[in-house]
């Protein structure tokens, strides 16, 4: 039997921040402890600066709050992870749904044994990588010049400077649709270029990756070349969303950007990166649909002066 509306309300209630909302559409399970937001802006939340709301923004406590929460929601009810806000267009309509935003509880890095280190959903690659330094773990130094969490770049095999996630990644622990916890090793996940199976939903709430012993002095040395590499080529001063295109197979993106004559192009409020072709950007006061049409103009034009149909890398979500 379904619940009514009123049932709906009373399970929720003791959520934090929600004292004054219903629940979200679907939710037929009971309190949880984590924050829950109707209606939440979600442009100050990623590095464009633009977009619209969540239906619903769920922080939660722990994994337990996590599953009971996801183990509430109704079949079909829409679920996005969002880390740092990187490598993604929110559309100015808004996402549906609920998205899950992992806090402090999922950004712990431990170190293990044999060079394992076992990481939170929600800790930066920065985090991850420097960690690893000072632990003599060498082979997760490109983490450096990842601007993500191990959430995203897990989901979609991240990588930087000649190395990627699947490189390192043991196994990873996955928050399911309908509140189910998996383990899935590395080649569970059938890793392709900036690509993974995950199904749409799936939370990554840890992973463990290991590396190589190594002295580090020299880890620190390989790490502040690669942040030192990013400031001299990437706009990283600048509302941008990190490299928007895929590298076709033995390509460049930013090669074919450039052949293409866009450097600098704009759309709106949004812009080409004159420093970096492969780079989309704010210039102050773009929306979402400027950003998208301008990447998409882009796509066009290298696909008739070059020949070449170039993939998104970044991820475009929500309503138009």
């Amino acid at each position: 039997m379904s619940r009514q509306p009123d049932e709906h309300l009373r399970a929720w209630t003791n959520a934090p921040g929600s004292e004054d909302a219903a629940a979200p559409t679907g939710f037929v399970g009971g309190n949880v402890r984590g924050k829950l937001t109707p209606q939440a802006p979600l442009a100050k939340l990623v590095w464009f600066k633009t977009g619209g709301p969540a239906d619903w923004l769920f922080e939660p406590e722990d994994i337990a709050d996590l599953l009971r929460f996801l183990g509430g929601l109704e079949e079909g009810t829409p679920v996005m992870a969002l880390g740092l806000g990187s490598n993604l267009i929110v559309r100015d309509g808004g996402v549906p749904g609920v998205v899950v935003r992992l806090g402090k509880a999922f950004s712990q890095v431990e170190v293990g044994d044999d060079c394992l280190l076992k990481c939170g959903g929600g800790a930066s690659g920065i985090l991850v990588s420097s960690t690893a330094r000072d632990a003599g773990i060498a082979g997760l130094e490109f983490l450096r010049g990842i601007p993500g969490t191990v959430g995203g770049f897990v989901r979609m095999n991240g990588g930087a400077y000649g190395r990627e996630v699947a490189d390192i990644l043991v196994d990873c622990d996955v928050a399911l649709p309908y509140g189910n916890l998996i383990t899935l090793a590395a080649a569970d996940l059938h890793y392709t270029y900036r690509h993974s199976r995950l199904p749409d939903g799936a939370i990554v709430v840890s992973a463990r990756f290991r590396g190589t012993p190594g002295d580090p002095k020299d880890i620190g040395a390989e790490m502040d070349r690669i942040a030192a590499a990013r400031e001299e080529s990437q706009p990283l001063r600048t509302k941008t969303g990190g490299s928007t295109f895929k590298n076709p197979p033995g390509r460049k993106a930013w090669e074919l950007v450039d052949a293409a004559g866009c450097r600098g192009l704009t759309m709106g409020g949004a812009q080409v990166s004159e420093k970096h072709a492969n780079f989309l950007i704010n210039t102050g006061d773009a929306t979402s649909a400027d950003i998208e049409g301008l990447g998409e103009e882009v796509r066009r034009r290298v696909s008739v002066q070059e020949g070449v149909t170039l993939e998104w890398e970044i991820q475009r979500v929500g309503r138009w």
